[in-house]
């Protein structure tokens, strides 16, 4: 059983890189829920994993040493090895914890941040009198597409609405959500933020799409999604 649960936290090194390669191949809707499902499976077997190692370790406390036969199965072995092992398993669990509380209160500052930029009206897109080019989703109730002065300065009007049209996808894709699932996910095993990456780029490629949709011209927006990008980058 001991060597069993080792692999959890081992499989994520060989999964991830796996993962990522088939992404490549598939379409970027399919590759959303591909490398999403893998991060958050793989996150979830790992930190279950740990705490399962953590049981044998706590069963010589006199507290779970009266539930006998129950734990029995999971504490052959050297008591110190045992030991050991069940105080660094605790300790990492604490320390993801820790990262994952405060990644979570980090995340819901920085939108409380952008939505008392954006303004208090209700109104799905909000324009921010800014040099710099900017257009980003701001996720909530209702969703709004922020932008710029300077980004509607960099782009003409049909640009525009191409741009608009990518933003709204993320928010009715709820992009965030997922994005949110991958840094977290990362945040409890290392060897998940290599699927951060190519989750982002599967994203972006899946607004891409909804928005030559939304304009009916594939040309149009990927003008538009490229001047933005390089307009925001010249910019200082």
């Amino acid at each position: 059983m001991n060597h069993i649960v080792w692999l959890p936290l081992l499989m994520p090194f060989i999964a991830a890189p796996a993962a990522r390669r088939v992404a490549a191949a598939l379409s970027p809707r399919h590759a959303v829920w591909l490398l999403t499902a893998t991060a958050v499976g793989l996150a979830a077997c790992s930190t279950a994993a740990l705490a399962l190692l953590v049981v044998p370790g706590a069963s010589y406390l006199p507290v779970v040493a009266v539930l006998g036969d129950l734990v029995r199965p999971l504490t052959s072995g050297e008591p110190t090895v045992v030991i050991a092992s069940a105080t660094a398993a605790a300790g990492l669990l604490a320390w993801r914890a820790a990262a994952l509380v405060t990644a979570v209160r980090r995340h819901r500052a920085d939108l409380h941040r952008a939505r008392s930029q954006a303004g208090g009206a209700d109104e799905e897109l909000a324009v921010v009198s800014d040099d710099h080019p900017d257009a980003y989703a701001l996720p909530g109730r209702p969703g709004r597409i922020v932008v710029t002065t300077g980004m509607l300065r960099a782009l003409d009007p049909a640009e525009r609405e191409a741009l608009f049209a990518h933003e709204r996808a993320h928010l009715r894709g709820r992009h965030h959500h997922l994005l949110a699932a991958a840094e977290l996910a990362a945040l409890l095993h290392p060897a998940l933020r290599a699927l951060r990456e190519p989750l982002g780029y599967a994203l972006e490629r899946t607004a891409d799409e909804a928005a030559a949709t939304a304009v009916g011209d594939r040309r149009l927006a990927a003008r538009a999604i490229g001047r933005a990008a390089l307009a925001g980058k010249a910019a200082p």
